[in-house]
């Protein structure tokens, strides 16, 4: 007999059923792209962020308003959170020592404020969300004022659709007439003057009420000193200029917003690190452009592509100022427009 008879008889005793799945230790569960839908969250705006963790008021402007500590959802881990963000927030929402809530996601911005390291780099660097105004501010002297960063302030405001003013502080160092002529053909921006025991609290709170303005300037100007003065409980570090350099000495390290009390009413102040470049890699200059409405209509006649540059070829701007139809104000208005577009083109 073969040697394979042995396995003649049993051949037909098999099937597939004998066959067995062995179970899964772990019983887990297969990976899913749906998430919950948290339908229970609640919305809360973003005060500051330290280490991974997220200062968050809840219930704003009620009787239970609170603030919680919260991290970051895993699925939120390639998008950034930045203060004045409105979060929704689950979990643990008590604001007791101890607790940890969790934001899951960030309602649609109304503005996001940027910059890049450079002119060059594509890279955003988001500062701020959902704010309205931009209040940027420079020294008359000590350190120098440098019209170009302020410039490059007003291309970033504009981008984001948020309204600039400026303050030029230590007046009492310095004149700034001179450097305060090359802004004075932009009719929209409101300038306030300080000066060592001469501050005009009253006039830049009363801009403050009602809108989330975040602060701006080179380090060393005095920002920081004027968001103590006008949030008295802010404590925000305040530094002095190097004698050597003329650079001032960074004392804001993160970005923290703050309510401000008014006479005339409640508002958000939100205190940046001095910088001293502001890149502008990430601006849409139709968004320059279109801050200026009555050149944004003439604009509409020039060809594809112009820069509406004084030197760019068939341009509608240029020929109109040529004409005389702008008259002395919308001439004005252009050669800011073009300062503004000759700052992001260098």
């Amino acid at each position: 007999m073969s040697w394979l008879g042995d396995f003649d008889d049993d051949e037909d005793e098999f099937d597939e059923s004998d066959f067995r799945v062995r179970p899964n230790p772990k019983a887990n569960r297969p990976r899913t792209k749906r998430r919950p839908a948290h339908e229970d969250a609640t919305i809360g705006r973003v005060l500051g962020v330290d280490r991974g963790r997220y200062s968050v008021l809840l219930d704003e402007d009620t009787n239970d308003e609170r603030t919680v500590t919260a991290t970051r959802a895993r699925e939120l881990r390639k998008s950034p959170i930045v203060t004045n963000d409105r979060a929704r927030v689950v979990g643990d929402r008590t604001g007791d020592t101890g607790t940890l809530a969790r934001i899951v996601g960030i309602v649609e911005r109304t503005s996001l404020l940027r910059r890049s390291a450079d002119d060059t780099d594509q890279v955003e660097r988001v500062i701020v969300a959902n704010a309205d105004q931009m209040l940027i501010v420079v020294a008359a002297a000590d350190p120098e004022p440098r019209e170009r960063l302020v410039d490059r302030y007003l291309v970033a405001a504009l981008d984001a659709g948020v309204r600039p003013l400026l303050v030029v502080t230590k007046t009492d160092l310095a004149d700034p007439t001179d450097f305060l002529r090359h802004f004075e053909t932009l009719a929209d921006l409101r300038v306030f003057r300080s000066a060592r025991g001469e501050v005009p609290l009253d006039e830049i709170g009363a801009a403050l009420v009602g809108h989330a303005t975040v602060f701006v300037g080179h380090s060393g100007v005095g920002k920081s000193t004027l968001i103590n003065a006008l949030v008295p409980s802010a404590g925000r570090a305040t530094g002095h200029v190097n004698d050597v350099t003329g650079r001032g000495r960074h004392t804001s390290s993160s970005t923290v917003e703050l309510r401000f009390h008014g006479a005339e009413g409640t508002g958000w102040v939100i205190d940046t690190p001095g910088v001293r470049s502001f890149g502008l890699g990430h601006v849409d200059t139709a968004n320059i452009l279109a801050a200026f409405t009555d050149l944004a209509e003439i604009a509409e006649d020039c060809p594809r592509g112009c820069t509406h540059l004084p030197d760019a070829p068939d341009c509608a701007l240029n020929e109109a100022e040529a004409e005389g139809e702008l008259g002395p104000a919308g001439s004005a208005r252009l050669d800011s427009l073009q300062r503004l577009l000759a700052t992001f083109e260098s």
